[in-house]
């Protein structure tokens, strides 16, 4: 399996109000040298949340214990710029499940559904009503079902519906990567291939 089944999700999140967040502002590109997905967490936003001398930056969200959770929440058009997938790896690495933002790079977003990080868009407004609501409860919950395809506000009962690729949904729902899914239907496709003409 490559990553822990997406079902539901609830949990508090952490607020990150900036529009055209882009990856190289979620993992800095001096960061990309390693090949396997471990290890990026550590440097997720790392010039946002370090000095030049390593010490924590106080005023960067990260680093306020205030805020914790499963749940990035992010600003319109997250994950712009180049198509590096290692920001999806530091995105899971950290320990998020799932970004939530009313707007998402394309390329970002496949990334991120290729490695277990359910990416959730929303509208404008919700997008805008979760942040509010963070500002006055930090430990403000959202719950994410993936397969209802709905997520709630659970202080105000506020629901919307999102879309998602149904073999991308079904392979998050199985915590299968591109190849466990093929994996998973070896046998259909040997019987398909020992019925093919030679």
């Amino acid at each position: 399996m490559a990553y822990d089944k997406f079902n539901i999700l609830t949990s508090s999140a952490v607020p990150l109000p900036i529009e055209n967040v882009d990856t190289d502002q979620i993992i800095p590109a001096r960061f990309l040298k390693a090949t396997e997905r471990v290890g990026f967490g550590d440097n997720l936003f790392r010039d946002w949340r370090y000095n030049g001398d390593d010490t924590p930056k106080a005023d960067f969200v990260l680093n306020n214990p205030t805020y914790s959770g499963k749940i990035l929440v992010g600003g319109k058009n997250f994950g712009s710029g180049s198509s590096r997938e290692h920001a999806a790896w530091a995105v899971y690495d950290y320990g998020f499940r799932a970004v939530v933002s009313s707007f998402f790079a394309d390329i970002f977003k496949g990334n991120c559904l290729n490695i277990g990080v359910l990416p959730v868009q929303v509208s404008p407004e919700f997008a805008a009503a979760i942040f509010s609501a963070i500002e006055a409860d930090p430990n403000t919950e959202l719950e994410i079902n993936l397969e209802a395809q709905t997520i709630t506000l659970l202080s105000t009962g506020a629901k919307e519906s999102f879309d998602i690729n149904g073999y991308k949904k079904n392979n998050m729902l199985n915590g299968f990567d591109d190849i466990d899914y093929l994996q998973n239907i070896k046998k259909d496709i040997v019987e398909f291939a020992d019925k093919l003409p030679y």
